[in-house]
């Protein structure tokens, strides 16, 4: 694959048609819009847990918009963190404000029922997030069960923060979930290899965390694209919760400058309008 940009040697950590309603067409772009697949809402009028003794600041609805209607971003998919736990009255309210354009990720206990799960798929929520690497998930068996569930239920992806070197034994298994979305490129450079055995099986990488990742991110992301540009889907991360840096908005530029035009407005749009399916 060709790129657009000279190797950098240091290590950093659309619209629808006017009246049409196109629910997960990846129709192009208009004025360089961007979707953003992964941020969080923390909002202390919901419920917030500790995990590992953190505890987030708050950053509210209105502050993720001063900083991303500037960037162009008009769609995206609203995260649940670990100190989210399993509350959906955050997420309920979030994506009521926001509209038909941004969708859920969400956290569930092992014993949701089916009907909660199509309760929330029609508010918006459209994937479930498995967060191995802050510890809520004991075992990768009963991530598979679960994953199976959702999707077999409501079609639901699953999202796995996780070091990506952790998955090693258990890629053969994963490979087989109807669909799977790795956050933060897999975390760590020496994990670089399974996630690309990974995206060679059709999991999409979010293009994220590029101040809490220990790994080369231009080289990565290359990486990345030369086995399969659909895969690769760009989040800001905000708030940038215990990252080393908070999302840049030169991160954007990063992006654009590795992949060049064609390539990055997949990663930017129509990747993730593919997967994520919101109502454009």
């Amino acid at each position: 694959m060709k790129t657009n940009i000279q190797r950098r040697n240091f290590i950093i950590g659309a619209g629808a048609i006017a009246g049409v309603s196109l629910v997960g067409c990846a129709t192009r772009a208009q004025d360089n819009e961007i979707f953003d697949a992964h941020c969080h809402i923390i909002d202390n009028r919901y419920p917030i847990i500790p995990n590992q003794g953190y505890i987030p600041p708050s950053f509210t609805l209105d502050e993720y918009r001063q900083q991303t209607i500037p960037l162009g971003i008009t769609s995206g998919a609203i995260v649940s963190g670990s100190f989210h736990g399993y509350d959906q009255t955050y997420l309920r309210a979030t994506l009521a404000q926001l509209g038909p354009r941004w969708v859920g990720i969400t956290q569930v206990p092992f014993d949701i029922s089916d009907q909660e799960i199509l309760n929330l798929s029609a508010i918006g929520v459209r994937g479930l997030r498995f967060n191995i690497y802050r510890g809520r998930i004991d075992t990768v068996e009963d991530l598979r069960s679960l994953a199976i569930r959702v999707h077999d239920v409501a079609k639901w992806h699953a999202e796995i923060y996780t070091d990506a070197a952790a998955l090693k034994p258990h890629v053969s298994a994963i490979s087989k979930l109807p669909q799977i979305v790795i956050d933060h490129m897999g975390m760590n450079e020496n994990g670089l290899p399974v996630l690309l055995d990974l995206v060679d099986a059709g999991a999409k990488v979010k293009l994220t965390g590029f101040g809490r990742v220990n790994m080369n991110v231009p080289q990565a992301i290359e990486r990345i694209a030369s086995r399969n540009t659909n895969s690769l889907m760009f989040g800001t991360d905000l708030p940038s919760t215990r990252a080393n840096r908070p999302f840049n908005p030169k991160d954007i530029q990063l992006i654009k400058d590795v992949l060049g035009p064609k390539v990055s407005s997949k990663a930017l749009w129509s990747n993730a309008v593919n997967l994520y399916r919101p109502i454009l």
